[in-house]
């Protein structure tokens, strides 16, 4: 089945003459390119090309292009397969590309400035990665190597002024050393040079990849298997080193660094950043969602207390916090307009039968009680709590629930122990119990 191919550009000035073109292959796994001019902000479509039977196509540029960057997103998921590329409205854009070798640009100074620039400092990286592996100390061969590297580095940059590239290839200036360090003194000095080049304020940088490449590097690939202390520190070095004047930008990096050790389930780091920095930068910069979503997943974290809710039972009103009898407690979230919760609920009702030490807390997320009524007394073992406003309900933006079901996993103190995505794997956390 062929893959659409979404292409996000910058695009600049451009007059009529000028378009972005390429050649995929195969050309059997690609149908259209569609280009949008990149933000920080995000990307709005221009234009699309359809591809012909050898996978080429061109999309005319006309006044309306401006300069800038411009992404080039080849799969889906978009955001994990795309390239940016630099339109600076006066040269057509061509390249081939292919998974194999990636992206190669045929027309374009910009551009292949860029890639030369990359392909010249990984070479050099190499030889002084081969120079500290020999655990040597060859002070003539350390000075040769490192006179490479500037005059490389000084040689680039002039060949890039007056360029947009000029941007990438100042904020990429690596650290010379001005006498013998070891590889320990080098290392360091390194780490310590890797942000300091960048100007976070470039409308450039912001609107590219580079910035979160950057950033999400020195994070989590600077030290081979970092501690949480070290990761905290790396957060740290991250948000000292982007300008206050800058709240639009260091809000979108920490927040793409909180999501980063959401995916991997770190709650500790996760919840240092929404502490620390991002739920005051959610407020300052009116981020109401985000501030919204990341106090949720703070509330909600494994480990956390669950937060506490009413529950009006048939001869008293109770809380979630005054629940006993029961070692564990699964809280599920569900609506009685939801296919998913209608299909879920007998089958969790089935596989907790032989439980007798897990109750069940549903809280049905409902614009009125008509259908909710009805079905709750399939479940007659099952405490029943109903949350008008559905989604606007308080209790499910504390929560954070964004889809139903969504279950918690509660021990008899309240504590969440668990957060199954579904119903398969609430199967494998309860098979324990």
């Amino acid at each position: 089945m062929k893959k659409l191919i979404f292409i996000f550009f910058l695009l600049p000035l451009l007059t009529i003459g000028q378009s972005v073109k390429g050649t995929f292959s195969p050309a059997e796994e690609f149908s259209y390119a569609f280009l949008y001019k990149a933000s920080p902000q995000g990307a709005d479509y221009v234009n699309r090309g359809e591809l012909d039977k050898d996978g080429n196509f061109e999309i005319k540029l006309d006044s309306t292009v401006t300069p800038g960057i411009y992404k080039i997103v080849y799969a889906v998921p978009p955001e994990e397969n795309n390239f940016d590329f630099i339109y600076d409205g006066k040269e057509t854009v061509a390249f081939n590309f292919s998974y194999e070798k990636g992206v190669e640009f045929t027309e374009s100074e910009e551009n292949k400035l860029w890639n030369s620039y990359l392909k010249s400092m990984d070479m050099v990286n190499q030889t002084i990665s081969n120079y500290y592996s020999k655990e040597t100390v060859d002070k003539e061969g350390f000075n040769s190597i490192f006179k490479v590297l500037k005059d490389t580095q000084l040689a680039y940059e002039e060949s890039a002024n007056g360029k947009l590239v000029s941007a990438f290839i100042t904020a990429n200036r690596p650290h010379v050393p001005l006498k013998y360090e070891d590889i320990g003194m080098y290392s360091k000095n390194l780490k310590k040079q890797y942000l300091s080049q960048i100007d976070f304020s470039n409308y450039l940088l912001q609107s590219s990849s580079f910035l979160v490449d950057r950033v999400t590097a020195y994070v989590f690939n600077i030290v081979e298997n970092p501690s949480n202390l070290v990761y905290k520190q790396h957060v740290d070095d991250v948000a000292a080193t982007i300008n206050n004047n800058n709240l639009g930008i260091k809000t979108s990096l920490l927040e793409i660094l909180w999501q980063r050790f959401v995916s991997i389930e770190n709650h500790d780091l996760a919840n240092y950043i929404t502490e620390k920095y991002l739920l005051e930068l959610a407020n300052k910069t009116e981020n109401k969602v985000l501030a919204e979503t990341i106090t949720s997943y703070k509330n909600t974290s494994v480990g956390t207390k669950a937060p506490n809710f009413d529950i009006p039972l048939k001869d008293k009103k109770t809380n979630l916090y005054g629940l006993e009898g029961a070692e564990h407690y699964l809280l599920i979230f569900w609506s009685s307009g939801c296919g998913h919760c209608l299909n879920e609920l007998p089958k969790v009702k089935e596989l907790i039968a032989n439980k007798p030490n897990l109750k069940v807390v549903a809280y049905g997320l409902e614009d009125d009680a008509i259908n909710w009524t009805k079905e709750i007394k399939n479940y007659p073992n099952f405490t029943h709590v109903i949350g008008l406003g559905k989604w606007d309900n308080a209790i499910v933006k504390t929560y954070g629930v964004a889809a139903t079901p969504m279950y918690f996993l509660l021990s008899s103190s309240k504590i969440i122990m668990a957060k199954p995505y579904d119903y398969e794997d609430l199967k494998v956390v309860l098979k324990g119990l």
